[in-house]
């Protein structure tokens, strides 16, 4: 149980943790390149590190301490058959990324997770790398994990993909990196494209036209080094934070603003944030800024369509700010919410609403009346850690303390959280 208190106001700098996406890609591309691939920033959250426990299960070294990695990458052809099964805990990256990965190779693995990842829909996933030439099963015909997965003999596709999701474009990129001829894939919207940008920088060449990503098989990976930038859906707890707490001015430096990312940045402004971004600078092909975000009046907006994948992950702290912002903020399109760690839609609405926020479900998103005073209450983050940190962010508001159940899931993202936001409420 952790107690949220009001805040006064919050004012200071923070070094926002390294970005969750890229931190599992950096050990990921490391372990399937050519020579040793350094990494500095990495996310030492609980979902990358068990990215790096799979991988050491496959025959790669691999060097941890703190935010600095070092990884000893083998080729392609250098992971090895894992004796066990391999457990991404809560992580869906690792897990739908490394189905990609494994679907190539020519031996047998078991890919299994937590009690959330066991009700998260894979055959997104499955289904185009069966296409492909894959042995793949799994519960309910290979909808959900555990997945077993007997790879090689792949034949490169052109995959039309029902959802804009990094995750799938991702895993069957890394797919075709090993299969016969080329592989593309199209999307509805467009998704992040950290894996494109970082296969680029591990040596890959890919194709990108419109809402299409291509890759020829048969390249091979080469070692680099890799800095991770802050996470931008860390980041965005704080923006929230700063913009509804009064008299606060919070600054986060080495933030990612990755265009495919950047969605919350776009909603703030739209809503009349006072934000500013600083310090613009590209590295390891990542747009990366400092933000400082101070005490705003907030106006309502809408959330719809191609922005939805720009912001999935920050739509639940999108929706505490707008329970501050005056008007009705609409959330369409994000039925993906409805499958991710939790289903974000009600978790969302079940607790703001239990915080006294005027907010109701929709199919595809949620409807947000404000500006709302909200109290206090005792809520959960239903092992979520994005839930997590909005209901802390929450408790900066409310009169009355938030008692927040299960807060150990926002280490998950951001082991620091806590003793940031403790620091940010006594302006240091």
């Amino acid at each position: 149980m952790e107690t949220i208190t009001k805040a006064h106001s919050l004012k200071g700098t923070v070094v926002i943790p390294g970005d969750k996406s890229i931190s599992h890609r950096a050990i990921m591309f490391g372990s399937i390149a050519n020579g040793t691939t350094h990494i500095t920033n990495f996310l030492p959250g609980a979902d990358c590190l068990s990215t790096i426990s799979c991988f050491k299960q496959m025959g790669i070294h691999i060097e941890q301490d703190g935010a600095s990695v070092v990884v000893e990458g083998k080729g392609m052809d250098g992971l090895k058959e894992p004796s066990q099964l391999l457990d991404v805990g809560n992580s869906g990256t690792t897990f739908r990324l490394m189905m990609g990965l494994l679907a190539g190779r020519p031996f047998h693995s078991v890919l299994a997770g937590d009690e959330s990842i066991a009700k998260r829909p894979m055959n997104r996933v499955t289904v185009p790398l069966t296409q492909m030439g894959a042995i793949i099963d799994g519960r309910e015909q290979g909808t959900f994990a555990p997945i077993s997965i007997r790879g090689g003999n792949l034949k490169g596709i052109t995959y039309e993909s029902p959802v804009a999701s990094a995750q799938v474009k991702s895993g069957i990129l890394l797919a075709g990196l090993q299969a016969e001829g080329e592989t593309t894939v199209s999307e509805t919207h467009r998704s992040r494209n950290h894996t494109e940008n970082m296969l680029e920088s591990f040596g890959v060449k890919v194709k990108r036209e419109g809402l299409s990503v291509s890759v020829e098989g048969g390249q091979q990976l080469t070692a680099t080094n890799v800095e991770v930038p802050g996470d931008i859906s860390s980041a965005a707890f704080f923006l929230v934070a700063g913009a509804i707490v009064p008299d606060s001015t919070i600054t986060l430096l080495n933030v990612g603003i990755n265009e495919t990312r950047s969605g919350i940045i776009d909603v703030l402004q739209q809503m009349g944030a006072d934000l500013s971004i600083k310090n613009r600078r590209v590295v390891n092909q990542e747009e990366v800024a400092d933000l400082t975000i101070s005490t705003s009046n907030l106006t309502n907006t809408s959330i719809e369509g191609d922005i939805i994948p720009r912001l999935i992950d920050e739509l639940p702290i999108i929706a505490l700010l707008a329970t501050q912002a005056k008007g009705k903020t609409v959330i369409r399109n994000a039925e993906e919410l409805k499958v991710k760690e939790t289903n974000r839609i009600d978790a969302v609405v079940d607790a703001l609403q239990s915080l006294g926020a005027s907010i109701t479900g929709t199919p595809d998103g949620m409807v947000i009346e404000g500006p709302t005073p909200l109290h206090g209450g005792r809520v959960s983050s239903l092992g979520d850690h994005r839930i997590g940190m909005m209901l802390a962010v929450a408790g900066c508001i409310t009169d009355g303390a938030v008692e927040l159940e299960l807060p150990e899931a926002i280490k998950v993202s951001y082991p620091d959280f806590f003793e940031h936001l403790k620091q940010l409420q006594a302006g240091s």
